[in-house]
């Protein structure tokens, strides 16, 4: 009897002792359950404050900017003379650069990419397919300082020899280096896009008698053709966006022509030769760094605005 009651003193000691404990747990519960959406939520403002101060930073010193220098002056100005005794600001050779040298990008990664993203979505194997994503990745992995000096180095001596005007630092060299770092940018976003497509689709229209060919040029591409047109907005972007690029290989001169064999500078090579020089803070070169810097933005921005409503406008839903 003595064992028997002991037994059943040690048992309800060990049931009284799950019970608090599971109280304990379910509070930490509890507390956890309160206080991690608040943590999330503190987390993902982390990225919307930091572009809010941004735009401001760059808003308030842009302001500043214009009231010493109009703004129709800065838009439509073809000289950029920041350094010179009677300094100029216009920032058509800066666009110029920037405009001419993506549209270069463009015209090398566009193709290229498109045709790589259907080699991999529609006839590589599994083995090639896995054999070919990693070399485009360690491509997209390389620093561009290091692309820079090799459109400076190995890409521009080449040119020249079949360009004999072409000068030691351009515009189209760097073009063409920057259309082969955007190609992995293009390629997997549009194969993505494409083996996203139903295989049924595929089937449907081999069955019909179509080739491997007219499917994918009739029924793949039209069914990713949003996916596909916000991979090459976003390729503009990036190269609307470069910097080592083009402040290696383009040079410095702020030449406002549309000759592609001659050095001229885009925004970003601007804001590093500003912030590189002798600018003293206060004066009108210094803030105009933050008025072509607000310029850069604004044309990034609108191009991503524009991936996004592509995307949504031409999206299919399977």
């Amino acid at each position: 009897m003595e064992t028997n009651s002991a037994l059943n003193e040690g048992n309800a000691v060990n049931v009284r002792e799950l019970i608090i404990e599971k109280k304990s747990k379910r509070n930490i519960t509890n507390v956890l359950e309160k206080i991690m959406p608040k943590v999330l939520l503190s987390i993902a403002m982390i990225s919307i404050l930091t572009t809010v101060g941004i735009v401001l930073t760059l808003l308030t010193e842009t302001v500043e900017f214009f009231s010493r220098v109009p703004l129709i002056d800065f838009f439509t100005g073809t000289v950029l003379k920041p350094l010179s005794q009677n300094p100029e600001f216009g920032v058509l050779p800066l666009l110029t650069g920037t405009i001419i040298s993506s549209f270069i990008a463009m015209f090398v990664a566009i193709p290229i990419g498109l045709m790589t993203a259907i080699y991999l979505s529609e006839y590589a194997s599994d083995k090639v397919r896995r054999l070919l994503k990693p070399m485009l990745e360690i491509l997209a992995g390389i620093p561009t300082i290091v692309y820079g000096f090799f459109a400076f180095t190995f890409v521009t001596p080449i040119l020249r020899e079949f360009i004999p005007g072409l000068q030691a630092t351009n515009i189209l060299s760097p073009g063409i280096v920057m259309g082969i770092m955007i190609i992995p940018m293009v390629a997997s976003l549009s194969e993505d896009a494409m083996s996203s497509v139903p295989n049924s689709m595929r089937e449907g229209a081999l069955a019909l008698g179509s080739t491997k060919l007219e499917v994918t040029g009739k029924v793949i591409i039209p069914a990713a053709m949003s996916g596909i047109v916000a991979s090459f907005v976003l390729g503009i972007s990036r190269a609307i966006g470069e910097t080592m690029i083009v402040t290696i290989a383009s040079g410095s001169s702020k030449n406002f022509t549309f000759d592609i064999t001659q050095s001229m500078q885009t925004m970003t090579a601007y804001i590093v030769e500003v912030t590189g020089g002798d600018a003293p803070a206060g004066s009108t070169i210094y803030y105009s760094l933050y008025a072509v810097a607000m310029t850069l933005f604004i044309f990034t921005f609108i191009m991503n605005l524009l991936a996004r409503y592509i995307s949504r406008r031409f999206r299919e839903e399977y």
